[in-house]
């Protein structure tokens, strides 16, 4: 009886791990890299301006006659997220097949009369029809703003971007995502970009709390699915 009790002990223990592995499985991020800067040097001690009218460092590394669109590494861009996608897809598949063939003996030998007698007149015919559709569509729309950061500037001038925008409502949260690679010129006026014009964007929203659980399937009813030969 001991021994038995010996033996349960680690199977038990293996599938209470085995259930605690499969509780919940975090899914894989889109966003991946730094969501921000880094943090400047220490800026080093410099001689004291003397000019009356312009003095460089009350306006940083921008020229005086241009404008303050990001260019540097920790300048902010904002995105206007107008994402919106359409797809679908059908097929419709017919097949049709016909067949038929005779057999019939005109003339046989005597002794064969009683065996064959008109057994051996024989019609055959066969038909096959195979019919078969299937329709699928999509649609995803995405709208509204993130600021990023500049993360890093391409030997070409192209801005890395990327930023993380959380939202804490009640006992659950909600946050954004966003990276890509955008050209200083689509950059308005305003300092905001549209997402359709960012190179490898990658748009990631997820959400933590009570409603995010409610959604998720329990570890032991995906166990039951995934064992179930149904």
């Amino acid at each position: 009886m001991m021994l038995k009790t010996v033996l349960r002990l680690p199977v038990c223990a293996a599938l209470l791990a085995l259930a605690a592995g499969c509780a919940m499985i975090p899914p894989e991020p889109v966003v991946t890299g730094p969501l921000t800067a880094p943090p400047p040097p220490p800026p080093q001690p410099s001689a004291r301006p003397n000019g009356s009218i312009y003095q460089p460092s009350a306006y940083g590394n921008y020229p005086l006659f241009e404008d303050r669109r990001p260019r540097n590494v920790g300048d902010i861009v904002t995105i206007v997220l107008e994402e919106k996608t359409n797809a679908a897809k059908g097929v419709a598949t017919n097949t049709s097949r016909d067949g038929s063939a005779t057999l019939g003996v005109a003339a046989a030998p005597r002794f064969m009369d009683g065996i064959i007698n008109d057994k051996l007149d024989t019609d055959i015919s066969g038909g096959n029809t195979a019919n078969g559709t299937g329709k699928s569509s999509a649609n995803n729309t995405f709208t509204g703003t993130i600021t990023t950061t500049v993360i890093g500037v391409l030997p070409n001038g192209n801005l890395q971007i990327a930023g993380e925008k959380q939202i804490a409502i009640n006992r659950g949260s909600e946050y954004v995502r966003f990276s890509g690679v955008v050209d200083p010129r689509s950059i308005t006026g305003s300092n905001t970009v549209s997402s359709t014009r960012v190179a490898d964007a990658r748009i990631e929203y997820r959400s933590k709390g009570v409603m995010d659980e409610v959604q998720t399937m329990g570890w032991l009813q995906r166990f039951f699915l995934i064992a179930s030969p149904f």
